[in-house]
């Protein structure tokens, strides 16, 4: 197939793997980089052997490229996704697709109109973990999947991050930042979600940055950082989420665990491509499931490349926005629900996306 040339914008911490990596993949070719930072951009373009470092209004003039690969902060992803979409290109945009619902609703409708596609992170769920544990649910290895719990609990980014701000701002949290990958993983491979509810907290009004390059610096916090959601499936699985930036000494608990009627799958953690997968059947002990699918290191920018494959060959891409929007909502729905002392009941659905070829079918 012919490759679809794809720019990057927003040059900050996380670009440099997408970067890396989106010069080996074959279906795209990576031709620019983009910042509101024009000397960021040409530092990434020297960097990774690019001719063009643009401004964001020159990379969406570009007619050449086709996807624009959008890794600004959260805040910032509508705005930059919907001028992409006016200028014609297709848009792979950082978790999650958008902060608020309304912005959502507002990029897809208008890729609609367009006729251009619009996907999101994390595509982690295309990996070699969650996709042998998608197959491994297919398989009616657990039976039928009865609940699911999920966990992820840490002390917060300001101590490592060089600028954390953006964590503690309305469409950062913990939900925010990492329930994309747990609740992505979740429909992956459970299906969508029928109603939510739960409970959130800001446990800290302030937070102090640690990292050298802000060091001591006061962040007020406007976001809550410390939740738990209860998430009823259209499949009837109940499940539970939880999700804090406020346990200082992190946790012991598992990643994902989904419980079924005839046995107990461990996920691996949802924020890597990889992981151990364990599987415990009726009756027995634990036992670790040989991984099914590749993709099993650090392979952002696969979402991408799908994306491009969808493009040129036609069906859906896996890490669609329909999904993103529908994650997206879930983690407001939660947040709704602590709020307001009630059910919040979901609006939109989705599909789970295709599994990925499996290592057998990948080797023919």
């Amino acid at each position: 197939m012919n490759r679809v040339k794809v720019g990057i914008i927003g040059c900050g911490n996380i670009s440099h793997v997408y970067f890396t990596n989106l010069k080996k993949y074959p279906e795209v070719e990576l031709v620019a980089a983009a910042d509101i930072d024009i000397e960021r951009a040409r530092s990434r373009a020297q960097e990774f052997n690019l001719e063009k470092a643009y401004t964001v209004d020159e990379l969406l003039a570009d007619p050449e490229i086709e996807i624009v690969v959008n890794l600004t902060i959260p805040k910032a992803h509508a705005s930059v996704c919907l001028k992409a979409l006016e200028a014609g290109k297709n848009v792979y945009v950082e978790k999650p697709i958008v902060v608020t619902r309304e912005e959502g609703q507002q990029v897809l409708k208008l890729a609609a109109e367009k006729g251009l596609r619009v996907a999101s992170a994390p595509e982690t769920f295309l990996g070699g973990g969650i996709q042998t544990c998608r197959k491994l649910i297919d398989d009616g290895a657990i039976g039928t999947p009865v609940s699911a719990t999920g966990f992820m609990l840490c002390g917060g980014h300001e101590s490592w991050h060089p600028d954390p701000e953006f964590y503690y701002e309305i469409g950062g949290g913990p939900m925010f930042d990492m329930g994309p990958y747990y609740l992505t993983a979740f429909v992956t491979l459970l299906g969508p979600i029928k109603r939510v509810t739960g409970s959130a907290r800001i446990s800290h009004p302030t937070r102090t940055i640690t990292s050298e390059k802000k060091r001591g610096k006061i962040i007020e916090v406007e976001t809550p950082t410390n939740i738990t959601g209860v998430l009823d499936f259209e499949n009837g699985t109940i499940g539970t989420l939880l999700t804090s930036f406020d346990a200082a000494a992190g946790t012991s608990l598992p990643n994902i665990e989904i419980h079924g009627s005839e046995g107990t799958l461990l996920v691996p953690d949802p924020n890597g491509f990889g992981g151990v997968v364990k599987l415990r059947r009726r009756g027995g002990d634990w036992e670790e499931i040989e991984l099914t699918h590749g993709y099993t290191d650090n392979n952002r920018g696969i979402g991408v490349a799908d994306m491009a494959r969808a493009i040129r060959e036609g069906g859906e891409h896996r890490a669609n926005g329909t999904m993103a929007y529908h994650v997206l909502e879930a983690m407001h729905g939660i947040h709704d629900a602590s709020r307001e002392g009630k059910h919040y009941e979901m609006h939109s659905t989705c599909t789970r996306p295709e599994p990925m070829p499996a290592l057998e079918a990948q080797s023919k």
